[in-house]
């Protein structure tokens, strides 16, 4: 019997990130959640348990809500990382979660990396 989509998700996510925690190196995690209608991106200190930053779509000033597109999800992306840098985070480990790094997962990474993040 097969398993269920959301089985084999959360079994996706915890490898992920179980295999991420390995070479973290006391890092903060990039932890990104893309839903139907926007995406989000969060800098998590792992160690405190608290989140340094956040950016998303959601966000009015932004005024992405509901644009769920490639270019949305590198502005997100360009965001996070420009809080992240103001925060005093040069460095990150990137954690994709359950999805896969392709479309507006890999725009948002990319556009990270371009506005400073090293990951």
């Amino acid at each position: 019997m097969p398993l269920k989509k959301h089985v084999v998700a959360a079994r996706r996510r915890l490898r992920v990130r179980n295999k991420l925690k390995r070479v973290a190196d006391a890092r903060p995690r990039l932890s990104v959640f893309r839903s139907s209608q926007n995406i989000y991106a969060q800098v998590i200190d792992d160690l405190k348990g608290e989140t340094i930053v956040a950016a998303s779509t959601v966000e009015p000033e932004l005024g992405l809500k509901g644009k769920r597109n490639v270019d949305a999800a590198a502005k997100v992306g360009q965001l996070v990382a420009e809080r992240a840098i103001k925060a005093g985070v040069e460095q990150v480990y990137f954690d994709r979660g359950r999805f896969i790094y392709h479309g507006r997962v890999k725009a948002l990474a990319d556009a990270a990396r371009e506005a400073g993040l090293k990951f």
